[in-house]
């Protein structure tokens, strides 16, 4: 088996709103649970109490990773410098932790349309971005994971090839692909080409169904996904991140207006045992 991590996401257990309550109960759930690692959203102040965050994390034997979103005010083609100073910011959060990996939407606001494609002028903009943000990252050893999304969330990156495409504008190599299985089922043709076009660039992958509920109960080829991970000897995350509307303000916050079946608990179990499963049929 290679170097493979079985994550859970901080909204698999509460809200994106990071409160310390909710971050302790975050970390001691997801150990419980059996995972290695908790993928902590960061908040848009990034403002947590990294030391008290970390000596829980190292309590419960589990390691963490950090995601961040942009809001508005921080969409990157529009407001570049907001966008790098909020990158940075999380960086050194990141580094606190003494985590060595940061992902998320980095490339535009969720949300933030012009009623136009992506420009290249935005293009260069991002790029540029990135680039700075990448140099800051590596001296602290992190690698940074860019996420596209779907078409309903943003027009800057949408597909895989999108992100790869700006990655190597850059040059730099701490620069990785954040894959997630709900977008991937809206963008791309199949799961396997942009898994094989990314090589060893990918480093992140939300494990998340069709409805953002169990794996295996929606559209979404597992098969072939993870075929894929076997043809690249993917080395990284694994990490669930489905949602359910137990869970208070879930349903408002990320839009899940379908009652959920399974309770977080329920969802995290199966699917993490979905996700070893699948490991170890397709030998990875």
């Amino acid at each position: 088996m290679m170097n493979i991590k079985y994550g859970a996401s901080l909204l698999s257990w509460t809200t994106p709103n990071w409160t310390h309550e909710s971050g302790l109960y975050a970390i001691e759930k997801t150990a419980e649970t059996g995972f290695e690692l908790l993928e902590i959203l960061l908040p848009h102040t990034v403002d947590f109490d990294a030391p008290a965050v970390k000596k829980h994390l190292n309590k419960h034997g589990i390691s963490a990773v950090c995601s961040l979103n942009f809001s508005a005010e921080t969409h990157l083609p529009a407001h570049p410098k907001q966008a790098l100073a909020l990158i940075k910011k999380s960086l050194d959060r990141t580094a606190a932790l003494d985590a060595d990996f940061m992902g998320g939407v980095l490339h535009s606001a969720i949300g933030c349309f012009t009623g136009n494609p992506v420009t290249e002028a935005e293009k260069d903009t991002v790029v540029n971005v990135w680039g700075e943000a990448a140099l800051y990252a590596l001296k602290r050893g992190i690698t940074i994971g860019i996420e596209p999304i779907n078409r309903y969330e943003s027009y800057v990156c949408n597909t895989a090839e999108n992100v790869l495409e700006l990655i190597e504008k850059t040059g730099m190599p701490n620069l990785a692909l954040h894959l997630d299985t709900f977008h991937m089922n809206i963008e791309e043709a199949n799961f396997k080409d942009p898994i094989l076009r990314a090589g060893n660039r990918l480093k992140h992958l939300h494990i998340t169904e069709s409805h953002r509920g169990m794996p295996g109960d929606g559209t979404v080829n597992w098969d072939e996904l993870f075929e894929a991970l076997n043809t690249i000897n993917f080395e990284g995350n694994l990490v669930l991140e489905n949602f359910s509307s137990e869970v208070p303000g879930m349903q408002q916050a990320v839009s899940l207006w379908q009652k959920s079946p399974y309770s977080a608990q329920e969802l995290a179990e199966g699917s993490l045992a979905f996700m070893k499963n699948k490991v170890k049929q397709f030998s990875i």
